[in-house]
């Protein structure tokens, strides 16, 4: 029996941070995390207790579960144009359904694959762009990539404990909660002091895009 994927949505949009900020992608929004349940009674138990995105269930938009083959068609069929194509993989937590199958079936229709996944468990191989957004009480097992994103601040997770690992890109998000601006200073700040980090604001937000 062939494998299945578990997805809450997939939509058609612009990346919204980090270094493809602003470049059109097609979000593969997986179910499921190993560091929250996704359901409100569980997060004061959670190892990450700030996500602010349902991963929970199927039942967004085009969520459903899929084999390799109509998963990929389907991300395909949303894209515009033949060119620059490009699928981000998120979550919750892309990295526990993300395999080979599927990778070489988003790469048969020309798609440029990224994830985005908490580092801490072990990659397919052939993703094209991997971020890594640390999260805090966590094992980093994915030590190297092509962007780290670290939320900021965050009171068990310092940005200097990453920066031997090798990443090309280091990034600042300001923590989004009731000090939202007291955060954004605080990247500032720390960009300025340290400028190995550079400021990722989350531009989608802003300009009231999914």
């Amino acid at each position: 029996m062939a494998k299945t994927y578990k997805v809450k949505e997939i939509f058609y949009t612009l990346q919204g941070e980090g270094y493809h900020n602003g470049r059109a992608a097609v979000f593969c929004r997986f179910a499921g995390c190993n560091l929250w349940s996704g359901l409100e009674k569980d997060r004061a138990t959670a190892i990450c207790k700030f996500c602010d995105t349902d991963f929970w269930g199927t039942d967004g938009v085009l969520g459903g579960k899929y084999e390799a083959t109509e998963l990929a068609s389907t991300i395909n069929g949303l894209f515009k144009g033949d060119s620059n194509k490009f699928v981000v993989c998120t979550g919750g937590e892309p990295a526990l359904q993300l395999d080979k199958a599927l990778i070489d079936a988003l790469h048969s229709y020309g798609f440029e694959i990224a994830i985005e996944t908490n580092g801490t468990i072990p990659l397919a191989a052939d993703i094209d762009w991997v971020c890594v957004s640390p999260k805090a009480d966590t094992e980093i097992l994915v030590k190297s990539g092509d962007e780290l994103k670290l939320v900021y601040p965050q009171m068990e997770n310092v940005p200097d404990q990453f920066e031997s690992l090798q990443f090309k890109h280091y990034y600042l998000q300001p923590l989004d909660d009731i000090n939202k601006l007291m955060n954004v200073a605080a990247c500032v700040d720390y960009c300025k002091e340290n400028p190995k980090w550079k400021l990722s604001m989350q531009m989608h937000k802003e300009a009231g895009i999914p």
